[in-house]
């Protein structure tokens, strides 16, 4: 296989890392993104990592509860998922680091740009946790900043569905499914594949976003092969 990319950001939710379990973290599905993520860099693709964190937590529990308090601990949440995408990656023998936009020196690196460059040269599939460090951001907005920050060639967006629809194809049976779609259209459409930050921020520094459903066999592989898969917004 031959890959279309060089340098990417794989997104990845934290529902899709549940996987059958309505929470928590499924071993099967860490080994399904680590085995994919090995085999990207065996072909040569620097690999970076936004993890979200909605298998531990989404959002606020009542209306009552702080906003910035519950987006702190959502940030949290990320950070256990980085580390257990981490551990299945390295056991597979893949150099990795984790970088958290909240500083928890005793488990992670603190982000900086440079160093976590300098690391995806070097071959380390780097993981980016804890959001962009600041409440109100998403971790799709995390994904859209890291990505270009890092100089990536894509995003990969790896969903529990496979591509975007219309309307929530597990709630509407004839959703429309789009094949590809502009950046504009996305945020026209308020097709919430991204929240409209990260999707302007993708449009303004014109960041190709590959959205398929991660449980796919091989789809990680095939959208950095440039397959027809999912759906491409650029």
């Amino acid at each position: 296989m031959e890959a279309k990319y060089k340098r990417v950001l794989l997104k990845v939710s934290g529902e899709a890392l549940a996987g059958e379990k309505e929470s928590g973290l499924s071993d099967e599905m860490l080994m399904h993104v680590a085995n994919d993520v090995k085999t990207l860099v065996d072909l040569g693709v620097q690999v970076a990592l936004v993890v979200g964190g909605g298998n531990f937590w989404r959002g606020r529990t009542s209306q009552k509860m702080d906003r910035a308090q519950a987006d702190y601990m959502g940030m949290l949440a990320t950070c256990i998922n980085a580390l257990g995408l981490q551990d299945a990656i390295e056991r597979l023998g893949v150099p990795t680091r984790v970088h958290t936009a909240i500083e928890m020196k005793q488990i992670a690196e603190p982000y900086v740009r440079r160093r976590a460059l300098a690391q995806l040269r070097d071959g380390n599939v780097v993981i980016f946790a804890a959001g962009v460090g600041s409440p109100f951001f998403s971790t799709d907005t995390c994904a859209a900043l890291r990505a270009t920050e890092m100089n990536c060639d894509v995003i990969l967006l790896g969903k529990t569905i496979d591509a975007v629809y219309d309307s929530d194809p597990m709630i509407n049976p004839n959703a429309k499914k789009y094949k590809r779609l502009t950046h504009t259209e996305v945020l026209e459409k308020n097709l919430q594949v991204m929240d409209s930050t990260a999707a302007s921020l993708c449009r303004d520094n014109h960041m190709t976003i590959h959205c398929f459903g991660l449980s796919e066999p091989n789809a990680i592989l095939r959208a950095v092969a440039g397959e027809d898969i999912g759906t491409i917004i650029e």
